[in-house]
């Protein structure tokens, strides 16, 4: 009798090991990133599970939840198993990550430091293939009034005219700008 070597689904795993089950029972935080993965594709493909083909696809992108947000639904899409709505689905519940993140830190508007403003400006900027001038006006608290994108460039840089900031500053009564 033969036996062919075929990974144990998700399904023949004891249930505490199971990705959705394990979220019920340890919490999201006992949850691996390739199993939150495997929650979102659902399943593997006919020579891996869902959890399988989530760690190969963290591997391929040195297991860094950043990179795999700047993926493209092309670029997941190479993965067998990984159709459209899967791709699509693991890029959404990164953008809602990165929303997330941008609300957290317009909770936060008074600029005390410029780990404040990296905060405040990295989930707008930190993952464009271009450059892009952003000010933000401050009131004599500190506090951001306005955040203002004035151009948008190439690769490597953009231009601005100094005159819109300082109009823009000058409507909004603004004492500062960054």
């Amino acid at each position: 009798m033969e036996y062919e070597n075929k990974p144990l689904s998700i399904k023949s795993w004891a249930e505490g090991d199971r990705p959705r089950e394990k979220l019920l029972l340890k919490g999201k935080n006992a949850l691996s990133n390739a199993e939150l993965i495997a929650i979102l594709i659902g399943s593997g493909n006919k020579n891996e599970s869902a959890v399988a083909l989530s760690k190969r696809i963290l591997a391929t992108i040195d297991n860094n939840l950043n990179k795999l947000g700047k993926l493209l639904v092309s670029d997941l899409t190479k993965f067998k198993g990984i159709g459209d709505a899967k791709a699509i689905s693991i890029i959404t519940a990164l953008e809602i990550g990165r929303r997330r993140r941008l609300e957290e830190a317009l909770e936060v508007q008074k600029i005390t430091s410029s780990k404040v403003v990296f905060n405040i400006m990295q989930p707008l900027i930190g993952e464009l293939q271009h450059e892009e001038f952003w000010v933000l006006y401050l009131n004599n608290s500190n506090k951001v009034l306005y955040k203002n994108l004035l151009s948008k460039g190439g690769l490597t840089g953009t231009l601005v005219d100094i005159r819109l900031v300082f109009k823009k500053a000058i409507a909004l009564y603004a004492t500062a700008l960054i």
